[in-house]
């Protein structure tokens, strides 16, 4: 985690390994850590000075390590090339623990790696600023140690799933140890160059930003030069290595990265803080989490797909001639038939927009002209669906075909461990979870969710087939069809949720249909980029917020004695890049 002072490394090419390897342990792990009570508190600028005293003592240890991890890799490395680059690194690890003349007389001895000056040289300040006795050993938290010991074991050739490791003497042998090394400390140095790009952006913010210094430190252009180099050198140790041995590394980077966030997720924080939701509700809150389901939760959504089934069993019955139960309509009428119906519903779909659009842009929430506007797509949603019903196209469907189908259905990435999770910790917090959907069957929800290990715990809220036995009768039991049935029943729920404790729901959504749940929800989180839920929202005075700097300043405004720092019909909506967001918001890190 040192800066160096080398010139600007050139850019890691998108297809290199190394890149690679960020890409597939960021998605999660960056959101991850970057919603950990310290690091929020830290963008926040009100984390306690204690819990900053304790993080600097602590990061001290990995300075250590990664000083001796480098020293091992460098005796490991085959390359004149690339011991002169983990040479280069390890000296400026070394410059920060190595004793500067000037301050001798301030530390116990050369080996504290407590080092006053290296402090200076990293942070930009002494540690006694901070109140660290350097003199006074502190000892490594277990989280530090996991990393730690993780790191000094893979520089020594103790590696899980790599063959020989035990044996690995060869000057090949030996390179391989160099780059699983490498693999093993890179996560770290990219993960605090992209925290300290996060972080920086709050600084202009707050001119006297007690952390200014050390963001600074992480967020400049040297220290990602740093990052940079050492993604060259693990592409390069990288090269001639084999398919399995690149998924050693792959793995070893994935397992630095959480244990990464593990370290900073076991920061003390001691004091008030907005997430995770599971630490700011408990024990004081019923947790009420609220989700729609296509496109939300679904890359797809779920008409088209039972659409499909629909014309796959006409299809079927029309080869075997043997189900009396379908007249024999040609698929490719059927099929016909159902693309002028999609395509009538998105033409006038955008012309119903249009309609319940105001002529001026309000300048704050106006909930109740938004409600009546939506009243235009709920007769709009009910027409569609009776247009549907009378065309005869869902008739005849088989339930296990249905079943089958859900069971396939793809999650958007992140949702299906967000859901894992949250059903097995529903029963350590007071918590709900419900799902409201337009979805045309219920079962194909259930199916989806129940394939993954998700269903428990879980309310759905949907539409269902009709059936005669096991086969649709293109009929549609109609139960929520519009944005006000989802709203009603949302508003339902919490009213008939026990009232002895306070309430504080959740709503995840992604279209103008999920708008009115996403007011009237405490917190609405904004799934995906729909452009038409941006334009309409901004019409009836919505604001658009991502969801990270949001908290950020919520965190500045949290104090002891505030009560909650979220209210429905704020009129502010969280944006969500992924599921992983989400998941940090509400439940944390948890890797389990």
């Amino acid at each position: 985690m040192a800066s160096s002072s080398s010139s600007s490394a050139a850019v890691v090419a998108e297809g290199s390994a190394a890149r690679r390897f960020w890409i597939a342990a960021s998605t999660r792990e960056a959101a991850f850590a970057s919603y950990t009570p310290f690091l929020l508190s830290v963008a926040a600028g009100n984390l306690r000075l204690d819990s900053f005293r304790h993080y600097i003592a602590q990061d001290a240890h990995f300075l250590h390590a990664f000083a001796r991890a480098y020293e091992m890799a460098e005796e490991c490395a085959a390359d004149d090339d690339e011991r002169a680059t983990i040479a280069a690194l390890r000296k400026a690890v070394l410059q920060e623990l190595n004793l500067h003349a000037s301050v001798l007389q301030e530390c116990a001895s050369i080996s504290s790696i407590y080092n006053q000056n290296a402090y200076q040289l990293r942070y930009g300040f002494r540690l006694s600023e901070w109140g660290v006795d350097p003199t006074k050993e502190i000892p490594p938290s277990p989280a530090t140690t996991k990393y730690t010991d993780f790191l000094l074991a893979t520089a020594a050739g103790k590696v899980d799933g790599a063959k020989g490791s035990d044996k690995m003497v060869t000057p090949f042998e030996k390179t391989k140890i160099a780059a699983y090394t490498v693999g093993a400390m890179t996560p770290c140095m990219k993960l605090y160059a992209y925290l300290g790009k996060e972080l920086t952006v709050f600084l202009k913010q707050d001119e006297n930003h007690p952390y200014k210094k050390w963001v600074n430190t992480y967020g400049s252009s040297d220290f990602e030069d740093n990052a940079l180099q050492i993604e060259e050198l693990l592409d390069k140790l990288s090269v001639s290595l084999t398919g399995e041995e690149l998924e050693v590394i792959g793995k070893l980077y994935q397992q630095a990265m959480r244990l990464e966030v593990e370290f900073f997720s076991a920061q003390p924080v001691d004091q008030p803080v907005v997430a995770p939701l599971s630490r700011y509700c408990d024990p004081k809150y019923k947790l009420l989490v609220f989700s729609d389901f296509d496109l939300t939760c679904t890359s797809v959504d779920s008409s088209a797909i039972l659409a499909e089934i629909a014309i796959l069993s006409h299809q079927k019955a029309s080869q075997s001639g043997t189900d009396n139960t379908l007249n024999h309509t040609k698929s490719a009428d059927l099929r016909n038939s159902w693309n002028i119906i999609s395509k009538q519903y998105m033409e006038e779909y955008e012309q119903c927009m249009e309609r319940l659009l105001p002529p001026d842009e309000a300048r704050s929430l106006d909930y109740d002209q938004l409600y009546k506007g939506l009243e235009v797509l709920a007769e709009f949603e009910k027409l569609a669906n009776s247009r549907v019903v009378d065309s005869g196209v869902l008739r005849g469907m088989n339930l296990e075909d249905i079943r089958k189908a859900g069971e396939r259905l793809i999650l958007q990435d992140g949702c299906r461990d967000f859901f894992q999770k949250i059903g097995k910790t529903r029963e350590g917090l007071n918590l709900d979870i419900h799902v409201l959907s337009y979805c045309w069957c219920a079962e194909l929800i259930r199916s989806a969710f129940s394939s993954v290990g998700c269903l428990d715990g879980l309310n759905i809220h949907s539409n269902e087939f009709a059936f005669e036995g096991s086969v649709s009768t293109g009929q549609i039991e109609r139960k929520m069809q519009s944005p006000i049935d989802k709203v009603e029943k949302l508003k339902s729920i919490k009213s008939d949720t026990d009232s002895t404790s306070p309430l504080l729901s959740v709503y995840i959504g992604d279209s103008v249909g999920d708008l009115l749940c996403l007011l009237e929800a405490d917190i609405g989180i904004v799934v995906g980029s729909s452009t038409t839920l941006r334009r309409v929202g901004k019409q009836f005075g919505v604001s658009f917020v991502p969801l990270f700097p949001g908290l950020v300043d919520k965190q500045r405004q949290l104090t002891e004695q505030e009560a909650s720092m979220f209210k429905v019909r704020s009129g502010v909506l969280y944006t969500v890049s992924s599921w992983s967001e989400i998941h940090a918001f509400i439940l944390g890190n948890d890797f389990s």
